[in-house]
This record gives structure tokens, C-alpha cells and sequence, in this order.
């Protein structure tokens, strides 16, 4: 989840002035275009339609980074919501708050021409790119406020297990589109490299299973070794609208415990890869 991020970081979040805007070099905004033109090419028939009509009706700059108050125009005529600028660093608590009162938490800076192609931080691009476009849709916007109701109510040890499902549909989800194998989550395709790699031979990928889901660990800083697949945005409103469900698969997985990553943990417990979500 994009607000809870690791102390180690170059960048800082803008500042708006007075009237909510806030301000970009011509360096920054070069960047933004760049990346907006990468993904505009790269996308068509690898992400899903409903990604790809919603970033075409939120009408999103191409060659400057946008301003939030500009978005949340958009986005509240459409479906309610709105983005709420943060710093690097929010509680799980604030997070899941956010959401269940429809304002999703951006960072607001922009990554340098070093990261360009990957980034474990998430950059203005990642949230306005990534994220914003199915802000547009309703039943997604839907799953969203219901998972963060949810997780907000729920206990400190819980929300790092919803944390799981939040990694592996919102930011890292791939979805049974017709035929096709398709990408939808922000993570995927706000990133250059990882956008490529989602739908290829080299990672594995399940269909999502909320007990499975809660088993399995992440990084933030590598290409997932695991994709979980979504039929829908139906079912992926469905898998939160029923509580007791929810937490009845937590507790099952605890129980079972987690399964053996597929990439090396080191010295890196549970607890920091909690407080490394990105």
C-alpha cells in the first residue's frame, strides 16, 4: 500500500500552496511525459478494458504532472471520490480510514530519470497513472470503500493480512479479461519494466483464493513472483462484502501459516515487510 513506506528514502512529498496546487520543474514534468508516453504505447491489449476506458475518460495530462485538485473535479462528478495528498509515512489506520471515506492517499512526488523504469516507492505517477483511472469505475470504487471500512475496523493483526489482499488485487491484480490474461492492478501498469513482465512465462499465477492470498508473503522492492487472478470487479466486491468470510479465511490461514516465499527474506521479518508496503 502505497502510504506505508520504508524511512530510506530521496524524495519528499510536494507542499501545495494556498490554493492546492503544487509545483513541478520542467525536469519533473519531462518525466511525466516520458512515462505517460512508455505506458500509452505499451498498454493497449495487455491491460484490462475497463482500465483502458477509464484513463481515457479521466483525461489525464500527457506532458505535465497533474494537480490533485484538478483530479478530484473529475473524480468526484463521477463516482464521489477524490485523492488526498500525504506525506511518505501514514498509520495502516489513516490508510484504510481514507478510503472508506473515499479519498485515496497519494504521495505527490515524482521519481527521478534513475528510477525511471522501476521504483519500490510510489511516485505521483503510480498513484495518479496507476491508480486514479478505475476511480472512474463504480463497482470498483465500491470494493474499494467496503475493503477499507472493513480494514479499518479490523485488529492491528488483521490489517496486516487485508494488507496481503490489497497487494495482490489492488496494486498487483491480474484479471481474466474474455480470453485474455490481463493486467489491472496499479502497480503493473504504472511500471515500466513490471508491466512487460506481469503477463509473461517467468512468474507464477493463481486464481485468487482469499485463504491463499492471506498465506502468501510479498516484497516491495522485486518483480512479484506470484499474480493472483480476479474473473471481475464483481468478485472482487463480493470477496469483501462478506466479514465473516473475510475473517474466517484469515483465521484459517493463520492457522495453516504462511507458505514459503518464492525470493529470499534474509533478516527482513514479517513485521518490516509490514512496514515496506508500498
Amino acid at each position: 500500500m502505497e502510504s506505508v513506506m520504508h524511512n530510506q528514502t530521496q524524495y519528499v512529498s510536494k507542499i501545495p500552496d494556498k490554493d492546492g496546487y503544487r509545483t513541478y520543474s520542467d525536469t519533473e514534468h519531462q518525466i511525466w511525459a516520458k512515462l505517460y508516453a512508455v505506458q500509452e504505447k505499451s498498454l493497449p491489449g495487455i491491460a484490462c478494458p475497463e482500465y483502458m476506458s477509464a484513463l481515457e475518460e479521466i483525461g489525464l495530462p500527457r506532458n505535465s504532472v497533474p494537480q490533485l485538485k484538478d483530479i478530484n473535479e473529475t473524480l468526484k462528478k463521477k463516482t464521489g471520490w477524490g485523492i488526498e495528498g500525504v506525506p511518505a509515512l501514514i498509520s495502516f489506520e489513516r490508510f484504510f480510514g481514507l478510503l472508506a471515506e473515499k479519498k485515496f492517499p497519494a504521495a505527490t512526488f515524482i521519481r527521478t530519470s534513475d528510477d525511471f523504469e522501476y521504483l519500490q516507492e510510489p511516485d505521483i505517477f503510480h498513484e495518479i497513472f496507476g491508480h486514479c483511472p478505475l476511480l472512474m469505475n463504480e463497482v470498483y470504487t465500491d470494493f474499494m470503500q467496503k475493503f477499507g471500512e472493513l480494514a479499518a475496523s479490523a485488529s492491528a493483526e488483521d490489517q496486516i493480512m487485508l494488507a496481503r489482499l490489497y497487494w495482490f488485487t489492488v496494486e498487483f491484480g491480474l484479471i481474466q479479461s474474455n480470453k485474455d490474461l490481463q493486467i489491472y492492478g496499479a502497480g503493473i501498469v504504472s511500471s515500466v519494466n513490471e508491466s512487460k513482465y506481469a503477463l509473461s512465462n517467468k512468474p507464477q499465477k493463481y486464481e485468487l483464493d482469499l485463504v491463499e492470498v492471506f498465506r502468501t508473503l510479498y516484497r516491495i522492492d522485486i518483480m512479484q513472483p506470484i499474480y493472483f487472478v480476479i474473473s471481475s470487479f464483481d468478485q472482487l466486491f463480493n470477496l469483501v462484502d462478506a466479514p465473516r468470510v473475510v475473517f474466517e479465511s484469515i483465521a484459517e490461514a493463520r492457522s495453516l501459516g504462511p507458505h514459503k516465499p518464492l525470493f529470499a527474506v534474509g533478516d527482513l521479518p514479517e513485521d518490516d515487510l509490514r512496514k515496506k508496503i508500498a
